[in-house]
Parts: structure tokens; sequence; C-alpha cells
């Protein structure tokens, strides 16, 4: 019985210093900085250009937006899925990229977060406003109720977007380290040498 009681104390211990949440306030003030400039940043590009351009023009960067944060987050979940093992085999070899490769995988949550919540939503958030512009050109053109075509428009941002996204997620999973070694190669072409 007396076992049996320490046991089980002991397993109580064990799992609430498992369900310890490490909270890392300086990576959190650095993302919460970072996501507002590149919201700041597109936002900006957005209206700016929007603002300017004809309906097709606008069309198309609408679609750059939803294809750009559909790929980025394909990147955090594959980085996310990846096996760090061969990456490690192929940077001994020297490989191009790939100890840039383990380093992104060793820091996966961050790099997930970047590419699937900084850069995902924040494409989600600027094609959706770049949309609401559109909507009002086509209404004040068109003399079309603009409540009505900001419903279809945003609908359709959204519809594209989160389908395109749950289209890529078992492909980013099944191709896991395949996306990781060429996002790397990617990035390591921006990435000083003596850093990777």
């Amino acid at each position: 019985m007396k076992v049996n009681k320490t046991l089980k104390k002991g397993i109580k211990k064990e799992l609430k210093k498992s369900n310890r949440i490490k909270i890392d306030l300086k990576w959190f003030f650095e993302i919460l900085i970072l996501s507002f400039l590149i919201s700041l940043i597109f936002s900006a590009m957005s209206e700016v250009v929007l603002d300017n351009v004809n309906f097709l023009i606008g069309l198309v960067i609408i679609i750059f937006f939803i294809i750009l944060g559909i790929i980025f987050d394909m990147v955090g979940v594959a980085v996310a899925a990846a096996d760090e093992t061969p990456f490690h085999s192929m940077s001994s070899r020297k490989v191009k990229g790939a100890k840039l490769a383990v380093k992104l995988k060793k820091n996966a949550d961050k790099v997930s977060t970047i590419c699937n919540d900084v850069i995902g939503d924040i494409c989600g958030i600027v094609s959706g406003s770049g949309g609401a512009v559109i909507a009002i050109g086509i209404a004040s053109k068109f003399d079309i109720n603009i409540i009505l075509i900001s419903l279809i428009i945003t609908s359709i941002i959204s519809g594209l977007t989160v389908g395109g996204k749950a289209l890529v997620k078992s492909y980013a999973i099944n191709n896991s380290n395949e996306i990781l070694y060429n996002f790397a190669k990617i990035i390591n072409i921006f990435v000083k040498k003596n850093n990777v």
C-alpha cells in the first residue's frame, strides 16, 4: 500500500513537471514586434498598390498573397513534421543547406510560428483587406450593394485560403524532409556563410 502511494506521488510529480509551460517572454516580444512590422508593411503596400490599380492587377495581388500564405503554411507544417536525422548526415558531408536545415528543425516551434502565424496569417489579413478595397471599387463602378459584394469576395478569399492550406497540409507532412531541405537551400542563399 505504501509503495503504491509513493508511486502515485512520483507519477503526479512527474506529470506536473511535464505539464509546466516554459514561457519565453523574449521570444514573445520579438514575435509581437515582428508581426506588427510585417503586418504594417504588407498592409501599407497592399493599400497603396490596390487603391491605384485596376481590378485585374488587384486580383493578381490578392491571389499572390493567398498563395504566399499557403506556401508559408506548408513550410511551417513541414518543418514541424520533418526528421532531423538525415540532415545531420548530410551536414557531415557538407551538403549545402543541410546545416541550416538542422538549425531550422531544432527551432521548429519558432520557425512554425513565423511561417504559419506571422506570415501565413498576415497574408490572410492583407488579402482580406485587399478584397475589401476591390469590393468597394466594384460596388461603386457597377452600382452593386457594397455589403453583398464584400461578403462574396471575402468568402471567396477565405475559401481559397483555407482550402489551399488544407490541400497542402498532408503533402507537407508526407514530404516534410524534402520541403525543409528546399526551404533551407533557399534561405541559405540569403544567410551569411559564417552563421550557418
